[in-house]
């Protein structure tokens, strides 16, 4: 697989996964409404996923990297994005609130373990070290907007 097409994956699944189960979590505890939560994630679905494809296509552009591989990671990165947010949306659709939140928060961290194992053992890492690392920025984005939709939830609800 290309290089260029790597960063733009790479990207888009973390960044769709740790944004999105930030986002879902503040809104959940800042809202309890499944209608808030699901037009939260397919806003940033579609918002986010332009943003993140335009900030690695300057950030390829900058590095002077021919068009070809500066567009492979613009949509590779928004693809994978897109994606990845719109997962989420399918336990908030199909499930109570509740369940959904704690669904896709586990599915999240799993499929963030697994796409951070592959990727450190392709390249010669500690597999275990590196899952363990992106666990702890996912888990601490996840208490940080827990609390902050708790406070928004106190203040103006």
């Amino acid at each position: 697989m290309k290089n260029s097409i790597k960063r733009g994956l790479g990207f888009g699944i973390t960044s769709g996964i740790i944004t999105t189960l930030g986002l879902m979590t503040g809104l959940f505890t800042g809202t309890h409404s499944k209608l808030a939560v699901l037009g939260g994630i397919i806003t940033i679905a579609i918002a986010d996923a332009f943003s993140d494809a335009f900030g690695i296509h300057i950030s390829e552009e900058s590095a002077g990297n021919s068009k070809k591989n500066v567009m492979r990671s613009t949509i590779s990165a928004f693809s994978t994005k897109f994606l990845t947010a719109l997962i989420f949306v399918i336990p908030i659709i199909f499930l109570t609130l509740n369940i959904a939140i704690i669904t896709n928060v586990a599915m999240g961290l799993i499929l963030l373990s697994i796409f951070t194992f592959m990727v450190s053992k392709n390249n010669g890492g500690k597999p275990i070290k590196h899952v363990f690392e992106h666990l702890g920025i996912a888990i601490t984005v996840i208490i940080i907007t827990y609390f902050v939709g708790e406070g928004i939830n106190l203040l103006f609800v």
